[in-house]
């Protein structure tokens, strides 16, 4: 019986650890944001291929922090995802950051 216990208890891990690897959710405030990696390859793939010019701010741009007004916020391709539609972007420091355009609060970043 213990044997059994051992072995749905690993099984049970090993689907938990599969499924985690599938989809990226995370977000700020209520809100959670579910990437899944096809899109999160095509938005890298964008910002290397369109060679998105980064921002600099003197602030460290984080998930969190608000956007400064002078920073520009570039809407997000319909190619990301429909999870992500609603959101604009920063590229700064190497990584996308989605910006909730209402607040210009950082909710996401993609590294």
């Amino acid at each position: 019986m213990k044997k059994l216990l051992m072995i749905s208890a690993a099984v049970s891990l090993l689907a938990t650890a599969a499924t985690a690897q599938t989809t990226v959710t995370t977000g700020v405030g209520g809100g959670a944001i579910q990437i899944e990696p096809q899109y999160r390859t095509k938005i890298k793939t964008y910002v290397t291929e369109k060679r998105v010019r980064p921002v600099t701010t003197q602030e460290r741009i984080v998930v969190g922090a608000q956007i400064p007004a002078s920073v520009e916020l570039e809407a997000v391709p319909a190619d990301w995802g429909p999870s992500v539609s609603k959101y604009r972007y920063v590229y700064s420091n190497d990584r996308v950051m989605l910006v909730d355009p209402g607040t210009r609060t950082v909710v996401h970043e993609i590294d």
